[in-house]
């Protein structure tokens, strides 16, 4: 049975403990410009001493930052890539899909990138990116296109946890994430700030692919207080334990 959350304070609270790797973090003191700093010893000083995790939020690294990092022998097993609010645009993400020594990754972080479908379609057509469990995208420019070329991708079968709040999705991106069978492992999902009404969000209570998801934050979302009650009413995901629709 269902639990349902409506404590909104213990949630906000609560959310960078639930979430700790694509919540926490993300916010702080912004990095120099690569202009300013050693980008070389930048990427040195952000990375893991076995060389699975990199560690760059904030640091602004931009397109030639990246091209250094694809470059970089000591992050060829990296695992773990934490690159949000760096402005990679299209052009980054397209560099991190083209180069192997990205080709370990399991978690991607994302957040604040100004990515947008070509981004995407950059990183569903690399022939790496095959190991991916958690991809964090908030906040960038994906819109409909962009999540239907993500969640279309057999890349997305083995994803836990997936962020694509902020993203200009409407109730098109949410259908197309409920009818993905792609997504059968998905555990974690967040769809908040979005553009998403009554329409998707029952279609997405209702999906018969997101069988094993536990967690879904409708946040933000096109529906009224009104609505949430007969919105609850309606889900159908068996291992569903908190829902957010406010």
């Amino acid at each position: 049975m269902m639990k349902h959350c409506k404590f909104l304070g213990l949630f906000v609270l609560t959310l960078g403990m639930l979430l700790p790797s694509c919540r926490s973090g993300y916010d702080g003191v912004t990095g120099a410009s690569s202009k300013a700093v050693d980008l070389p010893k930048l990427i040195e000083k952000g990375t893991s001493e076995n060389g699975e995790s990199v560690s760059l939020q904030n640091k602004r690294i931009g397109v030639k930052g990246v091209r250094i990092l694809a470059k970089t022998e000591g992050v060829k097993n990296v695992r773990s890539l934490a690159l949000m609010r760096n402005k990679l645009g299209d052009e980054g993400v397209e560099i991190l899909a083209e180069s192997p020594t990205f080709q370990h990754v399991e978690k991607l972080f994302l957040w604040d990138n100004q990515v947008t479908a070509d981004g995407i379609k950059s990183l569903v057509g690399s022939t790496h990116f095959n190991n991916l469990t958690e991809l964090i995208l908030m906040r960038n420019q994906l819109g409909d296109e962009g999540v239907k070329l993500l969640v279309q991708s057999k890349k997305m079968g083995q994803v836990t946890l997936l962020d694509l709040g902020a993203n200009e999705v409407s109730d098109t991106g949410a259908i197309a994430v409920a009818n993905s069978p792609h997504l059968k492992n998905l555990k974690r999902l967040d769809l908040s700030r979005n553009k998403i009404s009554p329409k998707g969000i029952e279609a997405l209570l209702q999906s018969k692919h997101l069988s094993n998801l536990e967690y879904l934050d409708l946040t933000a979302n096109a529906v009224n207080h009104e609505q949430i009650p007969a919105l609850e009413q309606k889900a159908d995901l068996p291992n569903l334990k908190v829902l957010i629709i406010q």
